[in-house]
């Protein structure tokens, strides 16, 4: 398929692999999916050393060139400088037309270059979920890298409606480029029986929360709830644990429900996909997104969803999964029973799931690149 930008930099600085959440599965889909579509167009990845390590020996050499920064991901202020300064240097000593930063921070400056920034949500500015230093600099580097922007990409009108709102941009400056969801299972799964017995499921009904321990994911919700499930249902939550855990920890213990939550922490590839085959029901209790791919996740799966109603996982989901009031534990207790295995609402998931692509994403974002291409002349 021809295009008029034929060479572009991408920006995966946040990358730690296996622990970047989200932006690390946007950028392993949408690159590949990206370089499928568009064989013709030049691809340079920028990432950390890890990074760099990670895709090289996940076959990215393929279809991209990967170059490696003197930084990582945790050496949080030595990024910010690596992205600020050395990152434009790079991208035009790589002689490409324009810079995509992938996970909402991005230079301030970049002359010579068109500039693309995908802008996935503006939580930080409501929710104390990332600590002080996290905070500060993402209140300060995200207006001014949205501002510089030769174009915006958000995944959900949701997203970008509330982004508007809290950073006063234009609506017009954004393409809407909604995630896909890849093949499923992505990976073969670990042996179910090991991974009961490692999480003390054996003889209980499955209930998945997929996403990293922190406040806007509200967590603490399931565990107010956990007491009013059938007393065979455990809740397992997988994801990276950051303090945030200690909260949840401590209030299972409170109210008794220890034996009936699973704090399971990074979970691999192959354990996540065991987890899903065996899950009755996947919950999403979150405040606030900037899309919901683990519902998406869960639904081509054909696992019944339970989930925040609030906009933007009604965008996502439809009238698929069964929604309640995120801060009502006996709503989601409700919704979680009553979805239980529910088989309709599974094959309903998979048909709903199978409308977004990560090669529709790939075309998105080569509008949103043009767009920048032409406003950047």
């Amino acid at each position: 398929m021809q295009t008029p930008v034929k060479s572009v930099a991408l920006n995966a600085l946040f990358l730690a692999p296996g622990v970047s959440g989200g932006p690390e599965t946007y950028l392993r889909q949408l690159v590949p999916a990206l370089a499928g579509e568009y064989p013709g167009v030049r691809l340079v990845v920028f990432t950390t050393g890890q990074g760099s390590r990670a895709l090289a020996r996940d076959g990215w050499h393929d279809f991209a060139d990967v170059r490696s920064l003197p930084t990582e991901e945790y050496r949080r202020l030595r990024r910010q400088l690596c992205e600020q300064l050395a990152l434009p240097v790079a991208a035009r000593r790589a002689g490409v037309e324009l810079l995509h930063s992938l996970a909402s921070t991005g230079p301030l400056r970049g002359p010579g270059l068109a500039m693309v920034l995908t802008l996935h949500d503006v939580i930080f500015t409501q929710h104390a979920t990332f600590g002080r230093a996290t905070t500060w600099g993402l209140n300060r580097v995200v207006p001014g890298a949205a501002k510089r922007a030769d174009s915006l990409i958000v995944a959900s009108a949701s997203a970008r409606d509330e982004i508007c709102s809290v950073l006063r941009l234009d609506p017009g400056r954004f393409t809407v480029v909604p995630h896909g969801v890849g093949p499923v299972p992505r990976v073969e799964p670990a042996d179910e029986v090991v991974v009961r017995a490692k999480l003390g499921l054996e003889r209980r009904r499955v209930v998945l929360c997929l996403a990293a321990l922190r406040p806007h994911k509200n967590q603490e919700l399931l565990v107010r709830a956990a007491g009013s499930l059938p007393d065979d249902v455990a809740i397992v939550l997988a994801g990276p644990q950051e303090r945030y855990v200690e909260r949840v920890k401590e209030l299972a213990s409170e109210l008794a429900v220890t034996d009936r939550v699973r704090v399971a922490g990074y979970v691999a590839d192959p354990e996540v996909e065991s987890l899903w085959s065996m899950a009755d029901c996947g919950v999403f209790p979150t405040l606030a997104e900037g899309f919901g791919l683990p519902i998406l996740e869960g639904m081509a799966r054909g696992v019944p969803i339970a989930c925040s109603d609030i906009p933007v996982l009604r965008e996502v989901g439809g009238d698929v999964p069964r929604y309640f009031e995120p801060h009502d534990p006996a709503a989601a207790a409700a919704a979680i029973t009553t979805s239980l295995g529910d088989r309709e609402r599974g094959r309903l998931g998979v048909e709903r799931a199978s409308r977004f692509s990560w090669s529709d994403a790939a075309r998105g974002t080569m509008e949103a690149y043009e767009r920048a291409s032409i406003a950047s002349r």
